[in-house]
């Protein structure tokens, strides 16, 4: 079944997960209409490679073009209407980067799948194994409904009331007139006057009973505003932080808004109960009266649990994030247009079109020396309505962005923090004003806060930058520390293996499992690390350089997230790269394996990210030997990738055929098996190269591969056989003639004992090389 047919099967909380990964700048129409289509693209493969996604984003025009077609044999004017709107707005937004558009849904597509993956986890625990926070929910849940059948009870109180005080108030009138009209005898008349004492006695009890219904019903409101305000609203917010810091996607916030409007709603009707009661009071009243004594408790009490309830229902549905980063929210880039969405929890039809926000930037930040300022550009007052966010009382900021203030003696480095250390507030004001018939009117001021936000002038400062953030969230759930960075504290290690874990499950399907944790740790901790995993790690080890010639280590985790992105996101998908492992733990693993096993690691000492691959022979007395290739960095993967080298890898001595090591993915996956998918389909794999195929443009197919080159001596002591398979890959790779050519390096390439790798030119000229390459090859 297509994805897209799955989750709209799933339950409302997961909808509502979904209906947080679409806004304008992809809208969920598209993903409706063109699912099909949109679920037959590799959307990974088009977000690294700009000309396949502007091939994309022309095709997705005229898939939307057909789609305008079908609207019009249908005379569907308004889906028309909207595709139009929907086709320009992705021609402004993505014309000029349409790897932009690429990466949003493929980061969309991976979001639905972790949905999906979370709703048949959570099926599969059954009823048996339901958590403490749906048992809780579960609670609240029943604590609302309590408040609801208590409201309407209240009503048909007050109903019961008012019929009997207007039969109180017609006998009364009666006995007045009976007399006279119908010549009562004193034994009847004094009956009627016993039933009447009756009723007023029962009239009066009723008051007490209302007004004390009442109480308890402004009782148990309050205990309900307190356990939304105090314990849910905190808890949504805090999984909000998890979110964009990579976590599990934050949900619940349409329970919440309906727990909020429930609440709200109760005490309108509450206030209209009060109203009903002053009007019974101004018709009958007593020495004693209970509405006449507490009616001003109950009206003010009323009145500030309402106040209460609005004052906190404004909350920043969506973080500041800028739309060419989406998984990078909070770090925001002068010049560069951001959005961000807000939502009012209490979805009341008179608030509709009531709530005028307005964006202020930096709001609270006490001034001093060095501390940048920023202007907010862009239209910065939105009005809340419920007609662009799918029924919720919502206003969405798209075309907001920051420049900063040129003040003299504002220079970043006198400040006491560094750009990407240095947090910024962006809070949201409003005003609400509701008047209702009888009741005094309300005017509350509404605010809400953004987490705290790092500025930058260049792309440049973007990992640093969501260091901090990273950090921040991790730590802290204050909103308005932003003096954090003065004095950081440390991070246990069981928080920062989580968040490091979702650093790579948030750009791909996999996370880090506890050896490549371990790994980590080693590094981060030293070789104790295991033995205390609760081990602290200060922010400079983190995010700075011991010295000048060494690199943070986050920025080494973010070129390797950034090296797996562009260019082995289906190999670390897969699970064929161990990626984080030391060289110790590396050789204990080949250790007991057969010759020609290998396993990828990233390079430890590249800041851009590289990964290589190491294998094990055996020399002549059965001792294990280990080489490591040099590693790959993007620049070598972006003309060869990294299957493709495993496959046409070859070592080379003087006066021997080359070979290939490389024959069994680690534990024992055997290398064709591991990587065949990946390689060249028969039709793009180039022919054979033969003296008597006529040159096309002067020039002969070639295939660009790796050659080291090794000392005879190693060669003959460690190199198995080559066996008749390994001939026939090498027959289909070069010719003979091209065999003789390479031997011929030797000519002018000099003798070296150590290892080299040679790269061949994709160019051959009369079947000899062009040009190539010599690098170290690591190794014992």
């Amino acid at each position: 079944m297509a994805q897209w047919c799955q989750l709209q099967m799933l339950d409302s909380k997961y909808l509502e997960q979904v209906d947080q990964l679409y806004d304008d700048s992809f809208p969920m129409d598209i993903r409706q209409y063109l699912s099909r289509w949109i679920e037959s693209i590799d959307w990974d493969t088009v977000a690294v490679q700009d000309s396949l996604a502007t091939i994309r984003f022309h095709d997705l025009l005229a898939q939307l073009d057909d789609q305008h077609s079908r609207f019009a044999l249908e005379s569907n004017f308004l889906q028309q209407h909207n595709f139009r709107k929907i086709k320009r707005n992705l021609q402004d937004r993505f014309q000029e980067d349409p790897v932009t558009m690429a990466m949003i849904i493929s980061r969309n597509l991976k979001e639905e799948q972790k949905i999906l993956v979370c709703a048949k986890e959570a099926e599969q625990e059954g009823e048996g194994a339901v958590s403490a926070m749906v048992v809780e929910k579960q609670k609240l849940d029943n604590k609302v409904k309590e408040l609801k059948d208590k409201v309407q009870f209240m009503d048909q109180m007050l109903k019961n009331l008012e019929d009997l005080q207007d039969e109180y108030d017609f006998k009364m009138n009666t006995l007045k007139n009976q007399n006279e009209l119908n010549g009562m005898s004193a034994k009847e008349l004094e009956k009627e006057k016993f039933n009447t004492t009756r009723m007023c006695i029962e009239l009066k009890q009723k008051r007490h009973e209302v007004v004390s219904f009442l109480s308890e019903l402004l009782n148990l409101t309050q205990s309900l505003i307190q356990d939304l305000i105090n314990e849910e609203l905190p808890e949504w917010k805090q999984r909000q932080q998890i979110a964009c810091i990579g976590g599990p996607p934050n949900a619940c916030v349409d329970q919440l808004q309906n727990w909020f409007t429930a609440v709200a709603e109760s005490l309108q009707q509450v206030r209209q109960h009060l109203n009903k009661m002053l009007e019974l009071e101004q018709k009958f009243t007593y020495e004693n009266d209970p509405i006449s004594q507490k009616k001003s408790h109950l009206e003010n009490r009323a009145l500030d649990l309402l106040k209460n309830l609005l004052s906190s229902s404004l909350v920043v549905e969506r973080q500041p994030c800028m739309p060419t980063h989406p998984q990078r929210p909070l770090v925001l880039k002068t010049g560069v247009q951001f959005t961000v969405k807000l939502r009012f929890l209490v979805k009341l039809h008179e608030f509709n079109y009531q709530l005028k926000v307005k964006a202020v930037f930096d709001k609270d930040v006490t001034e001093k020396k060095g501390f940048r300022k920023f202007n907010i550009l862009g239209t910065n007052t939105k009005v809340m309505n419920m007609e662009e966010s799918n029924g919720s009382l919502a206003a969405e900021f798209r075309h907001l962005q920051l420049k900063e203030q040129k003040l003299a003696g504002n220079r970043t480095n006198e400040g006491p923090l560094i750009v990407t250390e240095e947090l910024h507030s962006l809070s949201f004001e409003s005003e609400l004003h509701l008047n209702q018939s009888g009741s005094p009117g309300l005017h509350i001021k509404v605010e809400a806060m953004a987490l705290p936000l790092v500025v930058i002038s260049n792309v440049c400062q973007l990992p640093s930058g969501w260091a901090s953030i990273l950090w921040y969230n991790m730590l802290t759930t204050e909103p308005r520390n932003l003096k954090f960075f003065l004095s950081p504290p440390s991070a246990k290690w069981s928080q920062l293996s989580e968040v490091l874990s979702w650093q790579f499950s948030s750009v791909t399907k996999r996370g880090l499992n506890q050896e490549q944790l371990n790994m980590l740790a080693d590094k981060l901790l030293g070789a104790k690390a295991q033995r205390n995993p609760d081990g602290t790690i200060p922010w400079t080890k983190f995010c700075k350089s011991a010295n000048e010639k060494s690199f943070p280590f986050w920025l080494w985790i973010e070129g390797i997230l950034d090296l797996i992105k562009r260019h082995l996101l289906s190999l670390w998908n897969d699970g064929c790269i161990m990626g984080f492992i030391s060289k110790e733990r590396e050789k204990a693993l080949l250790s007991n394996k057969c010759p020609g096993t290998f396993l990828l690691r990233f390079s430890e000492s590249s800041k851009e990210g590289a990964i290589t691959f190491t294998w094990i022979e055996h020399d002549v007395h059965d001792k294990p030997v280990y080489h490591s290739v040099e590693p790959y960095t993007k620049k070598e993967l972006s003309a060869v990738s990294l299957p493709d080298i495993i496959r046409t890898y070859k070592v080379m001595a003087v006066e021997n055929i080359p070979e290939n090591p490389l024959r069994f993915l680690y534990p024992d996956v055997p290398k064709d098996k591991a990587f065949g998918k990946y390689y060249p389909k028969p039709s793009e794999t180039p022919e054979p190269m033969d003296t008597d195929v006529q040159e096309v443009h002067g020039y002969m197919k070639t295939e660009l591969i790796s050659v080291s080159e090794v000392h005879p001596s190693r060669l003959q002591d460690n190199m198995m056989p080559m066996s008749p398979d390994d001939y026939k890959v090498l027959e289909r790779i070069v010719s003979p003639r091209d065999i003789d050519a390479v031997m011929d390096l030797q000519d002018f390439v000099p003798q070296v004992k150590c290892c080299c790798m040679l790269v061949v030119a994709p160019v051959v000229l009369h079947g000899r090389p062009k040009h190539f390459e010599l690098r170290p090859l690591l190794g014992n």
